[in-house]
C-alpha cells in the first residue's frame, strides 16, 4: 500500500498480515480521491474512518492536509497499527481508537468534515448504517459522508444518496 498524495506522497507501508482486513486498493483509493478532489478540499478538515483497518485512508487523509482524523477499529492490532505509523510518519492530527462500530456510533455526539466507512461487507447491519450515522447528526454542513461496500447493496433511494463509484470490486456510496 502506499500514499498516493501530499506531504507524504511515494510513501510505502505494508501492514502485517496478521490483520484482519480487506484494505481498500490502491486503484480504488486513487479514484475515490479524484472524486473528492473534485467535491470537496481535504485540507484542514476533520475525518472520521470508521472501521479504519490498517489506517490506509486515514493516512491518505492526514497526508493531503485533514487536521484531524479519528481512525475507528474493532481490532486491537489494527489501532497499534495505526497509531506505529502515524507515529513514524509525524501524522500527529490521527488518533486511533478500538471501538465496536455500531457501540461507538450509538455514543457519537461530535460533527465531522467527512466520513468514511468501511465495514466488512458482510457485518451485519451495513444497510443500516448510513440512517444511524445521519440520526446522530455527525455531519458538519457540507459534509460528505462515503460508505465502501460491496456490490450487493444499493443505496440509490436513501434520502441522503448522492451518487456511487465502482473500482473494480469497491463500491464507494456517497451522501450528503
Amino acid at each position: 500500500m502506499r500514499i498516493i498524495s501530499g506531504s507524504h506522497k511515494g510513501r510505502r507501508f505494508s501492514p502485517p498480515k496478521t490483520l484482519p482486513v480487506r484494505p481498500t486498493t490502491d486503484f480504488a483509493k486513487e479514484g475515490l480521491f479524484n472524486v473528492l478532489r473534485n467535491r470537496k478540499d481535504i485540507e484542514g478538515t476533520s475525518i472520521l474512518d470508521l472501521c479504519a483497518g490498517t489506517g490506509n485512508m486515514a493516512l491518505e487523509f492526514a497526508s493531503r492536509g485533514a487536521t484531524s482524523v479519528l481512525s475507528v477499529d474493532a481490532h486491537y492490532g489494527c489501532v497499534k497499527y495505526i497509531n506505529k505509523i502515524a507515529h513514524e510518519l509525524e501524522l500527529r492530527q490521527i488518533h486511533a481508537l478500538k471501538a465496536d462500530l455500531f457501540g461507538f456510533v450509538k455514543k457519537l455526539h461530535q460533527q465531522y468534515d467527512l466520513v468514511f466507512a468501511d465495514p466488512p461487507y458482510q457485518l451485519d447491519g451495513v444497510p443500516e448504517l448510513p440512517d444511524l450515522l445521519f440520526s446522530k447528526d455527525c455531519l458538519k454542513k457540507d459534509g460528505i459522508m462515503i460508505l465502501e461496500h460491496g456490490k450487493e447493496l444499493n443505496f440509490e433511494d436513501h434520502s441522503r444518496y448522492s451518487f456511487s463509484k465502482k473500482y473494480g470490486n469497491v463500491n464507494f456510496t456517497f451522501f450528503e
